[in-house]
């Protein structure tokens, strides 16, 4: 399950993000540090597609995928060195698969710190950066002592010394134009900022029909490296916490769409280049994540190592194409399962049955 990490300055928003998508449980107050430990929450992932196969076969049991999130306490300048949370914080942010950066735009007397997502962005990414760039510091030496009797690390002293270069400017990972080959060898020192990374603008209430002056700041200073999404968090949470039908008519009363859970879910899939297949049958249909690019056998092990071990083949069929069969059955008969191999890359939306022999 991948796990997201709520990262910013104090009183952002970040509890309130976390109660929104988990329907409450977290302390939402307005001072520093009302989280000192991180509240870890599991989301549902809402996929039409589910529930149509899910009727399709008449299952006993709908799984849908899943998401992890963690509210990790605020972050103040000096944490690098310390302050605030400090190194607890930044442990906190090493445990997670991708960074959510909640910078707050919202107005309010009673809520102290400042009000401009730019500055927020700015002292978060800073002290990553500066976190970063001790670890590199770090790596640089060792690396070098190693490839006095290795040569072969030549190519990993020179990538890391551009990336303390970078880092000692305050850049961080995801934005520099590192190839995604660079950042992948970069994956073993567990760099803050060479993590996938999204970014949410909380807004006033009265800013959420015309958000843009407010987004395209924040849109140009990524520069499309990173999504960013506005919305008003306060309002998300307490809709969270209502009934599902009287939770629709709010959103749609406010013009919040389907509410925060499935845009930050689109978003958090997009960075990490997340897919979805599905298994279905009377018993049960269930949605999987794996990555983009995954091979048949890897899917196989999403669902148990055994699958991969003595994966033989996969019978395939999109989701929309079985539907319009009415069952596996009349879709095999036409013809339209196919039979793929270990070669085969899923593809988002596939029907699969895997064939094993352990």
């Amino acid at each position: 399950m991948e796990r997201f990490g709520f990262v910013g300055l104090p009183n952002a928003g970040k509890s309130s993000l976390y109660n929104a998508l988990a329907g409450g449980g977290a302390l939402a107050a307005p001072y520093a540090f009302a989280t000192t430990d991180p509240n870890i929450g599991v989301a549902k992932v809402p996929d039409d597609r589910l529930d149509q196969l899910a009727e399709m076969s008449a299952s006993e049991k709908v799984i849908p995928a899943s998401v992890q999130f963690a509210d990790i306490g605020g972050l103040v300048e000096g944490a690098a060195s310390g302050e605030g949370l400090g190194n607890k914080f930044l442990a906190g942010i090493r445990e997670v698969d991708a960074i959510v950066f909640v910078l707050r735009a919202f107005q309010d007397t009673d809520v102290p710190g400042p009000t401009d997502p730019l500055e927020h962005l700015r002292i978060v990414e800073v002290e990553l950066a500066l976190a970063d760039l001790e670890t590199v510091e770090r790596q640089l030496e060792k690396q070098r002592k190693s490839m006095r009797s290795d040569k072969t690390l030549a190519g990993t002293v020179a990538l890391l010394e551009r990336t303390h270069e970078a880092l000692s400017e305050g850049v961080p990972l995801h934005r520099t134009n590192f190839t995604n080959e660079e950042r992948h060898e970069l994956q073993p020192f567990f760099l803050l900022t060479n993590k996938p990374a999204l970014a949410i603008v909380n807004l006033d209430e009265d800013q959420i029909s015309e958000p843009e002056s407010i987004l395209e700041p924040i849109k140009d200073e990524f520069h499309d490296s990173v999504d960013v999404i506005g919305m008003c968090i306060q309002l998300e949470a307490e809709a969270a916490l209502l009934p599902p039908d009287q939770r629709g008519e709010l959103l749609e009363g406010l013009g919040l769409g389907q509410g925060a859970l499935p845009r930050f879910v689109r978003s958090a899939y997009h960075q990490l280049g997340l897919r979805t297949f599905f298994t279905t049958g009377e018993k049960e249909t269930r949605a999987w994540t794996f990555r983009s690019g995954s091979s048949a056998p890897e899917c196989a092990g999403r669902i148990h190592t055994d699958f991969e071990r003595g994966f033989i083949r996969a019978e395939t069929i999109r989701w929309d194409q079985l539907l319009e069969f009415g069952s596996y059955v009349k879709a095999r008969e036409a013809g339209a399962v196919r039979s793929e191999g270990k070669d085969y890359c899923p593809q988002d939306g596939d029907v699969l049955e895997f064939r094993f022999n352990v």
